[in-house]
């Protein structure tokens, strides 16, 4: 896969959200024609989390996906490598904890959390299968992961369509809606240039995860992949003992949209 449109480094990247973080939650109603919200309760929904239960919500931004889990008296962490995200986020909500931090080394220690979750920011992670084994570290075995990410229509002429929008249509809207229209430019490219549905579910069987699935949303504009983390054994001797993608593609369940 040609990765070249996500080559910035971390700490160009952060800036870039530091930039559009005033808006940026705005502006992705805007550009996803309100869309973002219904993808966000799939979201919640798949994570099927209770009252009392522990949360790590990566790439968590200013908090908007933090913020079901909070009302519903779920403890949170809203976790993310831009603090000018978090700063928004803590003046809006100041009464969930906003923690800066690195995907591929986070500051938790093992087995923390009762589930994982991170939307529309793998992609942006430099590393991302380093990420995904992170994510399999703090998570309490049995616990659940739950990653909603944009990925690749299933439909060909739909795919098309939907390419055409974001190397276009996109930036164009962004000129006139954010205040940094090149973060857009990038943010579509990353968009195009990432793996498909499963492919990504191969990354989280190889990195230890099991029970995978994924289901389409928008005609798979939006995958939301789900995965637990064993409840016994050792998850790297698991991971060691998965195939190849076209194998590990037969492993995979795909509930209905």
């Amino acid at each position: 896969m040609n990765r070249a449109s996500l080559d910035k480094r971390p700490d160009e990247v952060a800036t870039m959200f530091d930039d559009v973080a005033p808006k940026y939650d705005v502006v992705n109603d805007v550009l996803s024609m309100g869309q973002t919200r219904r993808w966000r309760r799939v979201v919640v929904e798949a994570m099927d989390v209770r009252a009392g239960q522990r949360v790590l919500d990566l790439a968590a931004g200013t908090g908007t996906s933090s913020e079901p889990y909070a009302d519903a008296g779920i403890n949170v962490i809203a976790c993310d490598f831009s603090l000018g995200m978090l700063k928004v986020g803590k003046r809006r909500r100041p009464d969930i904890d906003f923690i800066a931090g690195d995907a591929t080394r986070l500051p938790f220690a093992d087995n923390t959390f009762d589930a994982t979750t991170i939307s529309f920011g793998l992609r942006n992670v430099n590393e991302p299968k380093k990420a995904l084994a992170e994510m399999l570290r703090v998570t309490k075995p049995g616990g659940k992961l739950v990653i909603a990410e944009f990925s690749q229509p299933v439909v060909p002429l739909w795919r098309t369509m939907y390419t055409e929008y974001l190397m276009r249509a996109l930036p164009a809207i962004a000129v006139k809606v954010s205040s940094n229209p090149d973060a857009y430019v990038y943010l579509a490219e990353s968009i195009r240039a990432w793996p498909d549905q499963d492919h990504l579910a191969s990354w989280l069987q190889e990195s230890g995860w099991e029970k995978v699935t994924y289901r389409n949303l928008s005609g798979g504009i939006v995958a939301v992949h789900r995965a637990h983390k064993p409840v016994s054994g050792n998850a790297a001797a698991i991971a060691n003992q998965t195939g190849p993608v076209a194998k590990l593609r037969r492993n995979i369940t795909r509930p209905a949209s």
